[in-house]
């Protein structure tokens, strides 16, 4: 049973990766998606930020192409790979979905980012701390972020909030969240740094703009980098 499961995690990988190239690009949801007309939502990060992509894809083809090769049928592997499925395939036609609803497309990543986080938390950190703990925690750690960053212009886009306002009720969220989950696992901190540099992404969107979103999502990847360095130096005291 370890083996179909390992391939299918390869296959789901790969599929996940070329989905971009085959669904019709993406770069936002447009404003005529909501009933209120936001230009440009606050909480969304600049451009540059979603290359991160590109690394997520080919880590986690590497993590499941070596569990398909060397860990078919290792514990640690073994478990966490129904969480992970669930994030892949879900990703895989997240493209499709969002062009045509933010409301669904917005659902879906809550589920990836449960599923994506769930899988991080259940990977040990050890031995195995590059292929197998790391993929998982910038896979968990942008979804953590992008699911937010939905959520927050489907508050703003359908008038529960302002565009602002939705901006700091995520960046709260985020702040909480994220030491949370990375109390869990405090020696890798890869989780907590992608979602910085998402954080430092939505700052570069609003700088410049009268706002104070940059301030805000710079103060709250400070703090979270504050608490990275705490959970990390007591991990290492507990290892």
């Amino acid at each position: 049973m370890s083996r179909p499961f390992a391939l299918i995690v390869l296959v789901a990988a790969i599929a996940f990766a070329v989905a971009p190239f085959v669904t019709p690009p993406f770069t936002g949801y447009e404003p005529g998606q909501f009933p209120v007309d936001i230009p440009r939502p606050a909480i969304q990060p600049a451009g540059y930020a979603f290359a991160i992509w590109s690394v997520i894809f080919l880590w986690l083809i590497a993590h499941a192409g070596y569990g398909l090769w060397k860990r078919q049928d290792d514990p640690a592997w073994a478990r966490v790979r129904p969480a992970l499925t669930v994030a892949l395939v879900l990703g895989t036609v997240w493209l499709a979905i969002a062009g045509a609803s933010p409301v669904w497309a917005t659902a879906v990543i809550l589920v990836m980012a449960a599923a994506a986080i769930l899988a991080f938390l259940q990977a040990p950190t050890e031995p195995d701390r590059w292929i197998l703990s790391a993929p998982l925690a910038i896979f968990a750690g942008w979804l953590t972020a992008a699911s937010l960053v939905s959520s927050g212009i489907l508050l703003a886009g359908y008038g529960y909030t302002g565009n602002e306002e939705a901006a700091y009720d995520m960046l709260g969220v985020i702040l909480i969240l994220t030491p949370l989950v990375q109390s869990r696992k405090p020696r890798m901190p890869v989780y907590s740094l992608t979602v910085v540099w998402a954080m430092v992404g939505v700052a570069v969107a609003n700088w410049g703009s009268g706002s104070y979103v940059a301030w805000v999502a710079l103060g709250i990847a400070a703090l979270v980098l504050i608490a990275v360095g705490w959970l990390w130096r007591r991990g290492q005291r507990n290892f």
